[in-house]
């Protein structure tokens, strides 16, 4: 039988909110609280290096506070490598990052930068962290990430939300071709409730990790809703 899709939700925007206006209110952390006692598998949050909406008390906080695996997305800097070893938490996801950026608008080129990424990884590695590298779903990319040494591809889903012809496909073989080099497969940006069900239909999918739809329909239907509720899309699909 296959196992169980985890959930991973990400409580960027709750800290963008927040930042808005300063202070402390929407509290990120509380957020990330309730989103486990609602279902979630465990937490995303992205520290970005201009501190655009999660700060370094954020997830030293979520660290100590949330009884649940933290993933910390972070862009592959020795900044951030040094706080990923101090912070410890269960997982890093290595992403590409640009300031002028609204999000992440693709993956990694894990292929033209493996002399820089790989020490990292191994870095990482060396304190006990699951290094997971987020890539387009590229078999070149692929074959790359799996030479570093990490353990987990996140495949980026943006083009397949955007609707071009073609990405499911390409999402489903890259899925297939990272499952047989060893590394564990999740998939996540612009994943909603219409657009979920096929992704989670990839058998070797172990992990989504979904913020904004989530956050932004929080809004209207409160937290634990909206995450039983894509819990319940994720499981229907993934029982097909």
């Amino acid at each position: 039988m296959r196992p169980a899709i985890r959930l991973g939700v990400n409580i960027d925007h709750v800290a963008t909110v927040r930042n808005a206006r300063g202070g402390q209110h929407p509290d990120p952390v509380a957020a990330a609280l309730l989103a486990v006692q609602s279902g979630a598998d465990g937490i995303t949050a992205h520290l970005r290096e201009d501190r655009r909406h999660i700060r370094d008390t954020d997830l030293e906080r979520l660290r100590t506070e949330i009884d649940a695996p933290l993933n910390m997305e972070m862009a592959a800097t020795d900044e951030m490598v040094a706080i990923a070893q101090a912070l410890r938490p269960h997982a890093c996801c290595l992403v590409p990052e640009r300031r002028e950026e609204l999000t992440t608008e693709g993956g990694l080129d894990v292929a033209g930068q493996s002399d820089a990424l790989t020490p990292k990884v191994h870095a990482l590695k060396a304190n006990g962290i699951r290094v997971s590298l987020f890539i387009d779903p590229d078999p070149t990319q692929i074959a790359a990430a799996a030479a570093t040494g990490a353990q987990v591809v996140e495949l980026h889903t943006g083009a397949y939300a955007q609707g071009r012809a073609g990405e499911l496909e390409r999402l489903q073989r890259a899925a297939t071709q990272a499952a047989s080099l060893g590394l564990e497969v999740h998939a996540g940006h612009g994943l909603t409730y219409e657009n979920v069900g096929p992704v989670a239909t990839i058998p070797q999918i172990r992990e989504l990790n979904i913020g904004h739809f989530l956050i932004g329909q929080a809004i209207f239907d409160g937290l634990p809703t909206v995450i039983a509720t894509m819990q319940a899309h994720i499981s229907k699909a993934a029982e097909h």
